[in-house]
């Protein structure tokens, strides 16, 4: 009897290579992942259509434009990354290890977003017959590019114990997070300079998403940057930055509010900023709700409701010719007004309510903000007292006012011209950075933690001493007290106020189901996370309006994918992470425990 090598053995249960999802021989998949990038760049520079009745214009050779734009930059991206997968000398950071998976993520996103543009084209004009030969050759190079990605190998992490076999099982592979890998230590002027390019690219990135001026277009943008900073995450590049920017901290928050200030400055139209301003203001609201659920754990289903309060208390001590109470505060005391009588009504709301878990608590606030919906609608002296004027609410509110500077007039500021939303975007930037400092501040608490404990497990908690009903308190009291500071300011942004701005969902935010979503989507439990998933839901339907009807729909869709996909959201922390993630330990085999009568 022949005994076994410990390297036979080994070479019998070493697992190989991971198949991609079209069983292609690797060279193969690789060279046509290379040619259909290169055919996709290369078509962008050639007419992809002859009229200019296509947005975009994309009837000009040698000039991309419109759409062209962004299929050329997922190619040259596509291109680097595939490169670097290969070992080009220069390029390995890009993809350590030799990943596929940013490959192939943005070879998905360089495809859907030409094929997109080619359905669109032939869907406005009648037809593929209006394709120019740049518009087949981006289409056909698309469709190998696409083929030959999903042809490459799959990332095989360190622990893997056997491959897949079904096609299902290989494409989610590729997905699954490989042994993370440590980055060169750089000097700190040079970390600085990184900080300072990403967030100078960031605000790139969203000037660009803000400014476009048709639907196709954001569709695109949407396409090509979610599958590119999913790609990025894929390839561990995400990981070196936050271990930069964690050794950097202050540096980093000072250039993400540089970069923030000089928005406005770099707008050629005031509607961008008035988009600007209405997301700082629906993201500020989402960061306060966060202090809410993502760090006690408590599901607030009726928090649009304290904006709502804050709102009211302000344009009711504004000086509207409609407001009941014929007086007009100094900005300083409407802030306070509002920002106290949401205080007062978070304790109010949460003394009685706080007690409740889960499910039952969720119910409670949702019926709170309803409650508060119907009796701003009821207070107009015929249903009820006059104050609100019913359904009409408050027109009229005049702009604010500080130390002499109308925010309602355009001013010259180092030779820039700032129009009225502008005034406004920088008014709550500066409550944008107090409510970050809230969040973080309270986070590092010790309060925070014992927020934290509590969302664990509050059985647990209150086992440890924690008075979870006061620190829930704190919570709610907290989370109203910052949705109402931004209420003050929305009602002076939007002229009027109306308790139909207030419903529990509707298509335009903000309303208590988008705020949720916003940072659930985003991050629970984190700064950015927030602010990411409220520019995206305040962003999308104000730039597809086109499908009106179809934005809930495709609102749902988006949740699904994203809940199966990365569950933690966008932007997620540490325990997150290991708890909807694998833990990268090895499975227990069976036979072990059926050997040790289990």
């Amino acid at each position: 009897m022949t005994p076994t090598t410990p390297t036979a053995t080994a070479d019998k249960t070493a697992p190989g290579p991971v198949p991609g999802l079209l069983k292609l021989p690797a060279h193969i998949a690789r060279w046509a992942t290379l040619a259909g990038a290169t055919g996709v760049l290369l078509s962008t520079f050639l007419a992809w259509t002859w009229t200019a009745a296509f947005p975009g214009n994309l009837t000009v050779d040698l000039y991309p434009g419109g759409l062209q734009v962004l299929a050329l930059t997922g190619a040259l991206l596509t291109l680097l990354f595939a490169l670097s997968a290969q070992g080009v000398r220069g390029l390995g950071w890009l993809t350590p290890g030799g990943k596929h998976s940013p490959v192939l993520l943005l070879a998905l996103g360089t495809a859907a977003t030409t094929l997109y543009s080619v359905a669109a084209i032939a869907q406005k004009l009648g037809g593929l017959v209006n394709l120019e030969p740049g518009g087949w050759i981006a289409g056909i190079a698309s469709v190998v590019l696409l083929v030959g990605a999903l042809g490459l190998p799959a990332d095989t992490p360190g622990d893997a114990v056997r491959p897949p076999t079904s096609p299902h099982q290989r494409l989610l592979h590729s997905f699954k997070a490989p042994t993370p890998e440590r980055g060169p230590v750089l000097p700190s002027w040079a970390e600085i300079l990184i900080i300072a390019a990403v967030v100078g690219a960031g605000l790139e990135v969203f000037a660009y998403g803000i400014s476009t001026p048709y639907g196709e277009l954001f569709i695109g943008y949407l396409l090509t940057t979610g599958f590119a900073l999913a790609a990025i995450t894929r390839s561990g590049l995400n990981r070196r930055l936050s271990a930069v920017t964690a050794r950097h901290r202050n540096v980093t928050v000072a250039a993400a509010f540089i970069a923030a200030f000089i928005f406005p400055l770099t707008q050629t139209s005031e509607a961008y900023a008035t988009l600007g301003a209405y997301i700082l203001i629906f993201a500020t609201v989402a960061l306060g709700l966060n202090v809410v659920v993502g760090l006690a754990g408590l599901l607030d289903l009726g928090y649009v409701a304290f904006l709502g309060v804050g709102a009211y208390a302000a344009a009711l001590v504004s000086g509207s010719p409609y407001s009941t109470l014929d007086v007009q505060f100094p900005f300083w005391a409407a802030v306070l007004t509002g920002i106290g009588a949401s205080l007062v009504f978070g304790v109010v709301i949460g003394a009685p309510t706080l007690r409740l878990r889960g499910d039952y608590l969720a119910i409670v606030t949702l019926g709170f903000g309803e409650i508060f919906r119907i009796a701003m609608q009821n207070m107009d002296g015929t249903s009820g007292p006059n104050v609100t004027n019913g359904p009409n609410g408050i027109p009229n509110i005049p702009d604010l006012e500080i130390l002499g500077f109308n925010l309602g007039e355009e001013h010259t500021i180092l030779g820039f011209e700032l129009g009225r939303f502008s005034n406004y975007y920088l008014l709550m930037l500066i409550f944008t950075g107090i409510v970050v400092l809230v969040f973080r501040r309270s986070d590092q608490s010790r309060i925070g933690r014992a927020w934290v404990a509590i969302r664990e497990d509050e059985t647990a908690a209150r086992a440890m001493g924690i008075n979870a009903f006061r620190l829930k308190l704190m919570a709610f009291a907290l989370g109203a007290t910052l949705a109402g500071m931004a209420g003050t300011v929305q009602a002076h942004v939007t002229f009027t106020v109306t308790p139909t701005q207030y419903k529990f969902v509707e298509v335009v935010p903000p309303n208590s189901a988008f705020l949720l979503a916003a940072v659930i989507l985003g991050g629970m439990g984190t700064v950015s996370g927030p602010l990411i998933g409220a520019a995206l839901l305040y962003l999308i339907p104000e730039k597809l309006e086109f499908m009106a009807e179809y934005q809930l729909l495709l609102f749902g869709i988006a949740l699904v994918l994203l809940m199966r996909f990365r569950p933690e959201g966008l932007v997620a922390d540490r325990r997150k992470q290991l708890e909807f993630h694998d833990t990268g330990q090895l499975d227990v085999p069976k036979a072990g425990l059926t050997k040790a009568g289990v």
